[in-house]
Parts: structure tokens; sequence; C-alpha cells
């Protein structure tokens, strides 16, 4: 019986995603097969979740124990904010 077993699978991949995968892979002389099991078992391995960042909470208000004020979570573009806001102190903190 063979130590790794093997499966088949179909994969749909944008097209330009699946042509820079065929030349990284003829670049570094090694099949896209191997470049894919390379990348899934990346983002699969354990260390992954050590590097997840943490969930982030919305400030609330002390007084009304709701938001506070400009705070809307109705929008993608509201979350998106206090992410890179997070994100720019996160980077203070390490310089």
């Amino acid at each position: 019986m063979p130590r790794h077993m093997t499966g088949r699978a179909t994969v749909r991949l944008p097209q330009g995603l699946l042509n820079r995968a065929k030349r990284k892979a003829a670049a570094e002389g090694r099949t896209l097969i191997s470049l894919i099991a390379d990348g899934l078992q990346l983002v699969t391995s354990a260390n992954r979740r050590a590097t997840k960042r943490a969930r982030i909470i919305p400030r609330v208000s002390k007084a009304t124990g709701g938001l506070m004020p400009g705070i809307d979570l109705t929008g993608f573009a509201g979350l998106q904010e206090m992410d890179d806001l997070e994100a720019i102190r996160r980077t203070k903190k390490t310089k």
C-alpha cells in the first residue's frame, strides 16, 4: 500500500491565476500539481492558526452601552475603516 494516498479533484480557477501558477511552476522546474499541493499545505498548516488576527470589537460607549458615535455597522465601509485603523495602530506599535 502506498505511503501517501492520492486523490482526484476538479478545481476551477480564474484563468489569470491558473496562468500565473503554470508560469511559476515552470520557472521552478516543477509540476502544477506540486505547486498547488504546497500551497494547500501552507494554508492548512497549524502555523496559520497561530498567525490569525484577533477579532476587532467595536468600541462601546460607557454612557449609553451602545456603539460610539460615528460607528456604523450597517455598511462594509465602516467595518473596513475600523479594520484599517486597527492595522495602523498595530503597525505603529511594532516600529
